[in-house]
């Protein structure tokens, strides 16, 4: 299967340091740093990006 990445909405551009890709998986989603894309990805279901997305809007580390 042929992830296809896309760059966060909120990225500020090409030399953002600090922007993540997301690409749907054959089971979840991928979570990769867009500044060094064959370095792996994190793999999560729908529901766990859904809580990391969450303590992410809620400043949690």
């Amino acid at each position: 299967m042929t992830v296809q990445w896309r760059k966060s909405s909120f990225s500020g551009g090409v030399n953002d340091e600090h922007c993540v890709e997301l690409g749907r998986l054959a089971r979840g989603v991928g979570v990769r740093d867009s500044k060094d894309p064959d370095g792996g990805h994190l793999a999560l279901t729908v529901a766990q990006l859904g809580v990391l997305l969450g303590q992410i809007k809620d400043g949690q580390r």
